[in-house]
């Protein structure tokens, strides 16, 4: 069999920034077990996998506007939210598929999504906000952190407030404590002090078998609603400090937020199995 398959990436202003994302067009239905191994063959923090055949427990959408079914694995799981992975099958669709289209529908694990061309170039995800809540802190976790926290918090993942910008960018968890947790994975945040950014975060992965990602949509409808709260204002700019780095632009919009960044496409070939 022959796939198509593309890599973008994701909430980047450049090449070589931001997250990378495969993007794999199905024409047919393949077995769980087949997409969960190309994705570890492809072994980037997600794989998406989309098809035109629509499920048939999908909910009402706009007839008018392009649907798909979207979904996301990483190498060890399939996973219910991915911003940089939907970012990135919006690029290839609205470049490849569907050139005049000014919306994206994806049916997905958390219900219809959607992306939208924004008017500077850059895509607008609708996702749905997930506001963390405080949580009793394990001191074990905040160790392994090896940073001064501030406040612990929980969503789908944790949520743990850091003193400090400089503290997030220096920090080296101890993933022996961190892998193992029988969470998503864990966010750390704090208040930027450069100009032009409200907020900055690392992500690590525990049970979706990422260990950091470069940069991550989903942990950011978690915490652009609590920086929201704490900044008093609900249109954001965050960067996400791992080694690649990458801007998410947030807007807080009750229960929905929307999340846009830029693209860079890196990749377009074919997998052969």
């Amino acid at each position: 069999m022959k796939l198509d398959i593309y890599q973008i990436d994701a909430f980047a202003a450049g090449p070589f920034e931001g997250n990378p994302a495969a993007v794999m067009p199905l024409t047919d239905r393949l077995d769980d077990s087949v997409l969960q191994q190309l994705a570890e063959e492809n072994n980037l923090s997600e794989t998406a996998f989309y098809t035109a055949q629509l499920p048939e427990d999908a909910g009402p959408h706009d007839p008018e506007r392009p649907a798909y079914h979207l979904r996301w694995f990483t190498p060890a799981v399939e996973v219910d939210l991915c911003g940089h992975a939907t970012l990135a099958t919006a690029a290839q669709i609205f470049e490849d598929v569907h050139p005049d289209a000014d919306r994206i529908q994806f049916w997905t694990r958390s219900g219809w999504l959607h992306v939208d061309r924004g008017p500077d170039g850059k895509l607008v995800m609708d996702f749905p906000a997930e506001p963390p809540v405080p949580t009793a802190g394990d001191p074990r976790i905040v160790a392994a952190l090896g940073i001064p926290v501030r406040e612990c918090l929980k969503a789908t993942d944790l949520v743990f407030v850091a003193e400090s910008e400089d503290d997030i960018a220096s920090m080296a968890p101890d993933f022996a404590v961190i892998s193992p947790l029988k969470v998503r994975g864990i966010v750390v945040t704090a208040a930027s002090d450069v100009e032009g950014l409200d907020f900055v975060s690392r992500w690590f992965g525990a049970a979706a078998g990422v260990q950091e990602d470069p940069v991550t949509g989903s942990a950011h409808s978690q915490i652009a609603p609590y920086w929201a709260d704490v900044l008093g204002r609900n249109s954001l700019v965050g960067r996400q400090l791992s080694a690649r780095g990458g801007t998410v632009h947030c807007e807080v919009r009750g229960d929905r937020v929307h999340l846009s960044g830029a693209y860079r496409r890196y990749l377009r070939g074919t997998v052969e199995f």
